[in-house]
């Protein structure tokens, strides 16, 4: 890795970003919060919305400066956290996000894509990101398990903070 005086604001982009982790989680016991984590939905269940809301611990990530000195396009973050509802880990989530534009003052967006790995299944997601959000939409793209056929949204609040968490609102 490079090393420059942008190096603590790409950091901070990139672990924002992973906020953006799959897995990535809604801090249990929030206003209007449904904090369950619903068994798998049965046949006559199809065309429903299920509502998981988690918070991210203990998370892990690394900056990678791949391309030019500083903020360039592709340089990506990883990232790794634990799930966790009630206090109880019920899940993990991993992501990556690369820089993919760099505007002339520089502002960075990056592409995120999160796996939220649970017992029933795990779902991915993607969305851009832009430098400073501390929440963000990302569209959830396919899972597996009980989430095969999954479609919907999935929301992160407070992204690289103790308090990070995330909304899913998946369509079966």
């Amino acid at each position: 890795m490079r090393n420059n005086s942008k190096r603590p604001r790409f950091t901070r982009l990139a672990a924002l970003s992973l906020a953006t982790v799959a897995v990535a989680a809604v801090a249990t016991g929030g206003a209007n919060a449904d904090t369950s984590i619903s068994p798998s939905p049965s046949p006559s269940e199809k065309g429903r919305t299920e509502i998981i809301e988690l918070q991210l611990k203990d998370l892990e990530y690394e900056s990678l400066d791949l391309g030019g000195p500083g903020p360039s396009r592709g340089d990506m973050s990883v990232y790794f956290a634990t799930a966790v509802h009630n206090g109880r880990a019920v899940g993990r989530g991993a992501g990556t996000s690369q820089v993919v534009h760099v505007g002339t003052g520089g502002e960075v967006t990056s592409q995120a894509v999160i796996t939220l790995d649970l017992d029933r299944g795990s779902l991915t997601m993607q969305s851009l990101r832009s430098d400073g959000q501390t929440s963000l939409d990302m569209a959830i793209t396919g899972g597996t398990g009980a989430f095969k056929d999954a479609r919907g949204s999935v929301r992160y609040w407070d992204i690289n903070t103790p308090q990070e968490r995330l909304r899913a609102e998946i369509l079966h």
